[in-house]
């Protein structure tokens, strides 16, 4: 989804075309940037440990094709290599955005990423449900077996308040327009839009790791 269109309704936005397939030339080509990735001109920092190569997976709970592309990053996660080291960000276009990258951080501050990140998509795309509030996130929790006092202790700390302005930072520092999108090492940048598919993202993803992890 574009930064441009979160003022539209989530129904109405982008056409499928950015989680469509590509086509079997695109599948086949080697990566190229400019084309299939971008190369940043100022390298960010990463928190992967000496030795990962760090890739990170900008998102947000209300997006549609995030949502759809949940399964599929899961499945790349399980098999990439044990050097690559995946980092969740949740981004924020708008102020009103906050409250669910800080629904994130309180999670992962909880321990709690495993057992409710797919199900906060979940609540959101399949039930339906209107999660833009702090209150109504609180009662969603508490409803998963969540201690409600714990989750808002989190939700409303400084730490996760930091986290959430980092998070904003990064999104910028990699120039991210739309989500799905993924940064790989701090150097390299692509998108749906960028790759084609995020199939096909996930393959330049792939290519680049290799790249770092050769030294290039």
């Amino acid at each position: 989804m574009k930064r441009r269109d979160f003022s539209l309704t989530c129904s109405s936005v982008l056409a499928a075309a950015a989680l469509g397939s590509a086509s079997a030339r695109a599948q086949a080509k080697k990566p190229l940037a400019g084309d299939d990735y971008l190369v940043l001109e100022k390298q960010v920092a990463v928190e992967a440990p000496q030795g990962k190569v760090e890739v990170v997976e900008f998102f947000w709970y209300e997006c549609p094709h995030c949502n759809a592309f949940e399964p599929g990053l899961e499945a790349w996660i399980k098999r990439a290599p044990k050097e690559v080291a995946v980092r969740r960000v949740p981004v924020s276009f708008r102020d009103d955005f906050v409250v669910l990258q800080r629904l994130y951080y309180a999670i992962e501050a909880m321990g709690l990423v495993d057992k409710l990140h797919g199900k906060v998509f979940q609540a959101i795309h399949v039930e339906k449900q209107a999660l833009k509030k702090p209150e109504a996130i609180a009662d969603w929790v508490a409803k998963q077996g969540v201690d409600k006092t714990k989750f808002m202790e989190q939700f409303n700390s400084f730490s996760v308040s930091a986290k959430a302005s980092k998070a904003t930072q990064l999104q910028n520092a990699y120039r991210v327009e739309g989500v799905p999108a993924l940064g790989v090492a701090g150097r390299f940048y692509t998108d749906g839009t960028q790759a084609k598919s995020m199939e096909r993202a996930l393959q330049v993803v792939d290519y680049l790791v290799a790249e770092v992890r050769a030294g290039r």
